[in-house]
């Protein structure tokens, strides 16, 4: 081959790797959260009117999963760039350097969020609980426990849960008579881990998993489960949107702080920053709240909010009086070991 067509070649190829980069840089900012009728809220409060502030945007829905994460940053052609994760996925994200060190300054500062929502490489979205959830219609008797839940004779029927051991572990052990308080001080012993397990034993065969948020409602509008562990704004949403009759158990209520985070190396940090500036913005978030019944970051969000929508947040003094905050430690010192086990218990 000639030098000429070598070096012609060569030309073509770096070209095109150049256009592709370009066009990749050109991209819209791309905005990524967990689907159903949470990002339909977002939709309509955050997403539709940002995007007539001027600045275009697309937005996508996951399922979480750090790998899901490193594979889009280390693979060197992310096509994410904001992305909402779960407390977990923020520290270990933010220690393998997954994510971008974040700017308050560009968002209203530290001081307008509160302080368990702000993070070195994030800012909180929302707070929110996996609660007891079912059908008013249908059981006239309230259940008011995770024991509840696990008394098939007194309520028969099949049972939601989240498939992995984070949530299922925890419901499992309040289920069996653990204050919860002490929720994880029994978890990290080995007897408060057979505990768990023996008590899932009792209902294993009425066990339905799920993995996405959409589908714990699903299940209870068809019957196919009687109760099922649900996020609290899921059961809200159906009561809204679709009319439906379903009631929620705070008692034993398990809570956490999902986080915006900005991917490492996004072509679209200028636009990430003016998206999390405006959703961080008290009245917005107000308005997040009153579509679908999460708790906000922004510490005068809740001024903003009628007391109807108040008692409904898992942040109202009455639904956290009882409440177990998911530790981060724990699951991240735990959650390998432990998903193995519960993997292989759920093949047995």
């Amino acid at each position: 081959m000639s030098k000429l067509k070598v070096a012609v070649g060569f030309l073509a190829t770096f070209t095109a790797g150049v256009a592709l980069a370009t066009a990749a840089q050109a991209r819209d900012l791309t905005v990524v959260s967990w689907g159903g009728a949470y990002q339909e809220a977002q939709k309509k409060v955050y997403f539709e009117p940002f995007k007539k502030t001027g600045t275009p945007m697309n937005d996508e829905s996951w399922d979480g999963g750090i790998g899901v994460l490193r594979a889009k940053v280390q693979g060197g052609a992310a096509t994410w760039d904001v992305v909402q994760v779960e407390s977990e996925e923020l520290a270990v994200g933010c220690e393998e350097g997954l994510f971008e060190t974040m700017e308050f300054s560009k968002i209203g500062g530290e001081q307008a969020y509160l302080p368990q929502t702000v993070d070195a490489c994030g800012v909180g979205a929302i707070v929110y609980d996996f609660v007891l959830g079912y059908d008013k219609d249908k059981l006239k008797d309230a259940p008011k426990s995770w024991a509840d839940f696990f008394d098939t004779t007194k309520y028969p029927g099949k049972r939601g849960l989240r498939q992995g051991a984070k949530t299922t572990l925890e419901i499992a052990l309040m289920a069996d008579g653990v204050a919860p308080k002490d929720v994880y001080k029994v978890l990290g012993t080995e007897e408060g881990l057979e505990r768990a397990f023996k008590k899932l034993d009792t209902i294993k065969n009425d066990i339905v998993w799920w993995k996405a948020g959409a589908q714990p409602p699903q299940l209870l509008a068809s019957g196919e489960v009687a109760m099922t562990s649900v996020y609290n704004g899921r059961i809200d949403a159906a009561n809204k949107a679709e009319k439906k009759n379903f009631g929620m158990v705070w008692n034993g209520a398990l809570y956490t702080i999902d986080s915006w985070v900005i991917l490492k190396g996004s072509p679209n940090k200028e636009a990430a920053y003016k998206f999390l500036d405006f959703v961080g913005k008290a009245e917005n978030q107000a308005k997040l709240s009153e579509n679908i019944a999460y708790g906000t970051s922004n510490k005068d969000a809740p001024s903003k909010l009628a007391p109807a929508v108040l008692k409904d947040l898992p942040t109202a003094p009455e639904n956290m009086k009882n409440a177990v905050e998911i530790s981060v430690p724990f699951w991240l010192e735990n959650i390998d070991r432990l998903t193995e086990r519960f993997n292989k218990w759920a093949a047995k």
